[in-house]
Parts: structure tokens; C-alpha cells; sequence
């Protein structure tokens, strides 16, 4: 398999893990900015982190089928990228939802499409 080959595969894999992370991502939000009425930028937040540190296991285990012992700082760099894109996605949903005036949920959505560019790039382990 080339490296281009390889590059997709993973992508694919990380995409799976990044749908599996939206429906925990949309669920967290929801629960906090609905039911707990807290505010969509902290709610958002709350969905954004829950679902990256579902997806940095899942990732971990299966798209990077990483075997490094040194987990700890992988989830403190993962953590740090994420943050990253965090704050990115309520600079998206600010802009669509607070300015445009969008659906927040479909900014929300929008937002996720493009921190998963992102993560996926700044995740990425270089090729061995």
C-alpha cells in the first residue's frame, strides 16, 4: 500500500471515530445548553472535550494502533491540539450562529467538519 494509500485509509478510520465522537459531542451539548441551560459556548465546550477524549481512546486503539507506553503525554498533547480546536469551533459557531444568525446546531455541525481537518492533521503521526 503507498503512503498516499495509507494516509486515506487512516483518514476513513479517523472519520469513523470522529461520527462516533459527534453523536457524543451533539448529546453533551445538548444536555448541558438544553437541559442544564447552560451557556452554548461552555455547553459546546463541554461536548467538544467529551468527545475528544473519547476519541483520542478510540484513535489511539484503532486508526494510530498506537502501543506507546508513553500514553499520559500523548493525552497532554492531545489535549493541548484540542484546545485549539475547541476554540476554534465557538470562533465558527460565533461567527454562524452569533453573527449570521444560522441554526446553532447547524453551526455546531459546520464547525466539526472543519476542526476535523484540524485534528486529523495535527494528530497525525509522521510515517515510519
Amino acid at each position: 500500500m503507498t503512503e498516499t494509500e495509507t494516509l486515506f485509509y487512516k483518514f476513513l478510520k479517523f472519520g469513523t471515530v470522529g461520527l462516533s465522537g459527534m453523536v457524543v459531542d451533539f448529546g453533551i451539548t445538548y444536555l448541558f445548553k438544553e437541559k442544564f441551560r447552560f451557556n452554548k459556548y461552555a455547553s459546546n465546550s463541554c461536548g467538544f472535550l467529551a468527545a475528544a477524549s473519547s476519541n483520542f481512546i478510540l484513535n489511539r486503539l484503532w486508526t494510530f494502533q498506537s502501543a506507546d507506553p508513553a500514553i499520559a503525554f500523548q493525552f497532554i498533547k492531545f489535549l493541548s491540539l484540542s484546545i485549539v480546536g475547541v476554540l476554534l469551533s465557538n470562533a465558527i459557531i460565533y461567527w454562524l450562529h452569533g453573527r449570521l444568525k444560522w441554526n446553532f446546531y447547524f453551526a455546531k455541525l459546520i464547525s466539526i467538519g472543519v476542526v476535523l481537518f484540524w485534528n486529523f492533521f495535527s494528530e497525525r503521526a509522521p510515517p515510519t
